[in-house]
């Protein structure tokens, strides 16, 4: 069997699957950010900017493990990831610091970047999203077969 021929008929479904796991990773930086669990130090005393950082994460992270209004959620999560960056890493000293390995940011910028995807790509076939459009009468496929389709 060909990975060339495997690959794009679990596409979809591998697509679902990011989706949980990117949406349950930035849910436990909420759930360590508000209720200081597990007790991290970096998170013992946070400032009110982190705290409602930590309130996005929890709120829309569970709403993409559920894949609720994916599209939405990922695109707030991609742009607060985007100012954790920026604020959070790269200017933390006062003076820029632009290589994301000395300044702590490479998970702020994958986030980033994995939250844009699924803004652009939807949360795939396993999502309350998919369920919500089959139910209104028809789902709206999302990847590269959407993408395909716009082209012809």
């Amino acid at each position: 069997m060909s990975l060339d021929r495997l690959g794009p008929a679990y596409q979809p479904y591998a697509l679902s699957l990011f989706r949980f796991i990117t949406g349950l990773l930035l849910f436990q930086y909420g759930i360590a950010k508000i209720f200081k669990f597990p007790v991290l130090p970096q998170f013992a005393d946070v400032p009110p900017l982190i705290m409602t950082a930590g309130t996005l994460e929890l709120v829309l992270g569970g709403a993409l493990m559920i894949g609720l209004f994916t599209r939405t959620a990922a695109f707030i999560l991609s742009g607060q990831m985007a100012v954790a960056y920026f604020l959070g890493h790269m200017l933390k000293t006062g003076e820029p610091v632009f290589l994301p390995l000395l300044n702590g940011g490479t998970p702020a910028i994958l986030f980033c970047f994995a939250c844009l995807y699924l803004a652009t790509s939807g949360g795939g076939p396993l999502s309350v999203d998919a369920a919500m459009e089959k139910k209104k009468g028809g789902f709206r496929r999302s990847g590269y077969a959407q993408s395909f389709d716009a082209a012809e």
